[in-house]
Parts: C-alpha cells; sequence; structure tokens
C-alpha cells in the first residue's frame, strides 16, 4: 500500500536562506524549522527534501558537497527528533557553465520530476502528500505532482505571481505553524493517511 510523505523545500523552509550555500557550519534552522520538525517527525510518514542545487551547475560547488549538506541534514533532523528519509536536488540551471547541467530538465522546480522520482522510490501517494517550501515555484511543483501544498510565507516570495497552479492550499508562517497545522489534521497512525 503506499504511503504518503512530507516533502520539504530545503532552503528558506528547513534552513535560513543562504544563497549557493554547500558548507556545514553555515547550515542552520530557519525560524520555527526546529520545532516544527518535531511536530511532523511524530506523524509517522516519510518526510524528504525537494531541492534545487544551482551552485553545481553554476560552477559553484560540486556535487560531493552535497553529501556533507545529506550529512548535516540528517543530524539537524534527528536533533529535532525527526528522520530525514530522503534527499533530491536538482543541479540544473539555465545558465550553468558546463553543457550536461545547462539542459531544459524535468527536476529543476517548479517542475514536478524529483517530487516524482521519490515516490516511484518509496512507494509515495502524491495525491495524500504534502509540500511545504516558502516559494510559489515549491507550490508549483507540489501541485503539478499532485500534492497537497504549504506555502510559508516567510517573505521569501517577492513575485507572487498566482495562478490556478500555483495558489497554495495552506499559508503559514514558518514550519512550526505547518507542522502545527499537520498535526491537528486527522491521522490514521497505522497507515499515516490524513482524511
Amino acid at each position: 500500500m503506499l504511503t504518503p510523505a512530507i516533502f520539504l523545500d530545503k532552503d528558506g523552509t528547513v534552513l535560513r536562506d543562504v544563497p549557493y550555500n554547500v558548507a556545514r557550519d553555515r547550515m542552520h534552522f530557519a525560524p520555527g524549522a526546529q520545532q516544527g520538525l518535531t511536530r511532523i517527525g511524530s506523524l509517522g510518514v516519510p518526510l524528504i527534501i525537494i531541492s534545487n542545487q544551482p551552485a553545481i551547475g553554476l560552477g559553484m560547488a560540486r556535487e560531493e558537497d552535497l553529501l556533507g549538506v545529506w550529512h548535516e541534514l540528517v543530524s539537524m533532523f534527528e536533533s529535532a527528533g525527526a528522520v530525514l528519509d530522503d534527499f533530491y536536488y536538482c543541479p540544473h540551471h539555465p545558465q550553468a557553465h558546463a553543457a550536461y547541467y545547462a539542459i531544459d530538465c524535468g527536476c529543476r522546480k517548479p517542475a514536478p520530476g524529483l517530487l516524482k522520482r521519490a515516490a516511484g522510490c518509496h512507494g509515495i501517494d502524491l495525491n495524500r502528500s504534502w509540500f511545504i517550501g516558502d516559494i510559489l515555484d515549491d507550490v508549483e511543483a507540489g501541485r503539478r505532482a499532485g500534492c497537497n501544498t504549504i506555502l510559508l510565507n516567510n517573505g521569501n516570495e517577492t513575485e507572487w505571481r498566482l495562478n490556478a497552479i500555483r495558489t497554495p492550499d495552506r499559508i503559514e508562517s514558518d514550519l512550526d505553524a505547518a507542522g502545527k497545522w499537520l498535526s491537528q489534521r486527522n491521522w490514521h497512525a497505522e497507515q499515516g493517511a490524513m482524511v
């Protein structure tokens, strides 16, 4: 049986938004994120990071650098009493220096490719899942994959180009507020399914 999951954007949602950062010592929880992870970590569903990582395509970092980021995220989740089940990233960018990164891919948000790949690997029911992010590209990626969406209105979305596919199901101030709202829904503990 497929399970729902909670997908999370990385920068600006779980971590403070530090552009192109792959340095472990500069990774710090965004306001409310640690408390939010504690809340959603208790729901019994997979927690998966979905992130654009253009620093790779732009030559500011190597893909190997993300292994350290992943390890630090695992530790940070553990400190909040949560488990990071997986980490998916897109290294592509239209202005990438190397041709193999400068492609029109299906994984760079707002495209839904990473969500669909994660669903296939982990047996996830996207229609019963939630994607939480801090910009409308996250919302669009989630909606295009079939997920429910929560936008964290924390000042990181600056364009507000709304349309049917970019309108979130819910808006909250930070991950703690989103986690509180999600934890108050009616979840079946044995299946992790929200009714």
